[in-house]
């Protein structure tokens, strides 16, 4: 009776330099574009002493904070695994989106303090329609800086940056909600207006940090691949072991990820009269077909022989059908 367990990383993700370039370079143009983006909503605020301008320069500090999170996290997910840390170091990537989503929680309650008494209270707006202006250029260069971060959040497979980029497209939401509601205050007159659009904002600040704090508690605690990736390996390892005339099966199948990388690990039953070499190439093939589908993928898989009782005992729910 042979055993064999193997780790793989066939599909090993490019030299950690280069990865980090690119990620670090995309978190430099939203550090900048936070910055910026600060200056003039908060110019804005000044000039108009508009409530919903301050509550929108507020959300584009918290930019500044989370963009900086998002870039110690980046730097510190990159390393290479190493005797400590032999997982590798991505979930910090979890954690840079959970203090954002806390950040951005934080920032609604103030918010909605200032509007709240600004609603009982209202006072009036001072060169509103070049404080507008002033807030509008600010929402285009969140925007794009926002589709960019969107754009390699997805290629680059990084919760760091999408967070961060959907963080900057809630900001744009925002500042275009505040700018529909202060023009209706200007033309109407109503300056209750103002402490409404603050509150409004606050509330959907507070529904979008949620939903990212959720997701990254969820990354951290390990959740399974979506059950369509999960179904595309099952398909896989199928079609590699039907080659075997029936002498192979699996199960076992556990999935997980941890920022870019994805995990499988699996329970491949041989027969007990194969060799290691044997064993040891259904497995390699098994890896290249995976790999080929799923890029930045680590495979473990044990083997144990079918005739042996005790190798269909898992000590965990299985997520294969086998």
């Amino acid at each position: 009776m042979e055993f064999l367990n193997k780790t793989s990383d066939i599909n090993p993700a490019p030299k950690p330099k280069t990865r980090t370039d690119i990620r670090i370079k995309v978190i430099y143009l939203s550090i900048g574009a936070a910055f910026l983006t600060f200056g003039l909503k908060f110019l804005a605020y000044f000039l108009t002493g508009s409530v919903g301008l301050l509550s929108d320069a507020m959300e584009s500090m918290v930019n500044v904070v989370a963009a900086f999170t998002a870039f110690a996290a980046l730097t510190f997910a990159a390393r290479p695994p190493d005797q400590s840390h032999p997982y590798g170091h991505e979930k910090a990537e979890f954690l840079s989106s959970i203090v954002e989503g806390t950040l951005i929680i934080l920032a609604a309650g103030v918010i909605a303090w200032e509007g709240g008494n600004r609603l009982f209270d209202p006072q009036p707006l001072q060169s509103l329609g070049f404080g507008l202006a002033v807030s509008f250029m600010a929402t285009l260069v969140n925007f794009g800086v926002a589709r960019v971060l969107l754009h390699f959040g997805k290629k680059e497979d990084s919760i760091a940056l999408e967070a961060d980029g959907k963080h900057l497209m809630t900001d744009v939401w925002t500042s275009v909600g505040v700018i529909v509601g202060l023009s209706l205050a200007w033309i109407t007159g109503w300056l209750w207006l103002d402490a409404v659009v603050a509150i409004a904002i606050a509330v959907n600040i507070v529904f979008e940090g949620g939903r990212l704090l959720a997701r990254s508690l969820d990354g951290l605690l390990d959740r399974a691949l979506p059950e369509a990736e999960q179904t595309r390996i099952c398909h896989i390892i199928e079609k590699v072991i039907s080659r075997q005339a029936g002498q192979v099966t699996y199960h076992g199948l556990r999935t997980r990820k941890s920022g870019s990388y994805r995990f499988v690990d699996l329970h491949l039953l041989t027969p007990g009269s194969w060799s290691v070499q044997r064993a040891f190439e259904c497995i390699e093939e098994i890896e290249t077909a995976i790999s080929a589908e799923f890029k930045n993928i680590r495979i473990l898989v044990n083997t144990q022989p079918t005739e042996d009782p005790r190798a269909y005992n898992d000590s965990w729910e299985t997520t294969s059908p086998h």
